[in-house]
């Protein structure tokens, strides 16, 4: 039996391509049949830290950011789409769309990985914002996201104005940032190499085919 290889996937619950780039990683670990020989841990990372309470429309906020046009937009969320149902995930996008706030989301992953439901609950945020049309930034829909998990919402949800929970996530997030994330997903292996992006199945496949092959036996 070797030590667990340890990923580390620095991302966002608003980044469609972080979506895409776990599942295609789940599917490569799973096709390798190593789903006992990883320990996967979301790390946090903002792609709009300064967005206000009030969100943003999702196309004005990608034509501003980006300097996207409408029809650019439209392919793009058009191949994502077509991305996300190869791998069996719906995103549904839709013209008052909003860009929203992701901290607290932040926070809450956190708190989860305390009771192994990080992944779950990262999922069950994804999927409300991009396949249910729901806010992730408000508090009905966090506790939602954590009852259907089966966290304590409550507990969970005193989090949010803990200061020292805050200034955790603040601290990670610097952490990554410090060490040249810049872009999200970034699945980093052992906290030595690192991809980024939405890599396909078989490149994942051998990356950590190759890893596993040098992890040292426990």
């Amino acid at each position: 039996m070797k030590e667990k290889l340890k990923i580390d996937i620095v991302s966002d619950v608003v980044c469609p391509w972080c979506t895409i780039g776990y599942k295609r990683l789940e599917k490569a670990i799973s096709e390798l049949g190593l789903e006992d020989q990883i320990d996967i841990e979301w790390q946090p990372f903002e792609l709009n830290p300064n967005m206000p309470v009030e969100g943003q429309n999702v196309i004005e906020h990608i034509s501003e950011k980006y300097g996207s046009t409408l029809d650019q937009q439209k392919a793009s969320q058009q191949h994502m789409a077509d991305a996300g149902e190869e791998l069996g995930f719906k995103f549904d996008y839709f013209d008052e769309m909003r860009m929203v706030n992701t901290f607290d989301a932040h926070i809450l992953l956190e708190y989860a990985k305390g009771f192994n439901k990080q992944t779950q609950l990262k999922m069950q945020l994804t999927k409300a914002f991009f396949s249910d049309r729901k806010d992730v930034s408000k508090k009905d829909i966090l506790k939602e996201a954590l009852l259907e998990v089966g966290l304590n919402a409550d507990e969970a949800l005193t989090k949010l104005d803990n200061e020292e929970a805050r200034l955790e996530i603040r601290n990670k997030q610097n952490y990554w940032k410090e060490l040249g994330v810049n872009s999200v997903p970034t699945i980093v292996f052992n906290r030595k190499s690192a991809v980024t992006g939405a890599q396909p199945v078989d490149t994942f496949k051998q990356v950590l085919s190759e890893l596993i092959a040098e992890q040292p036996a426990l």
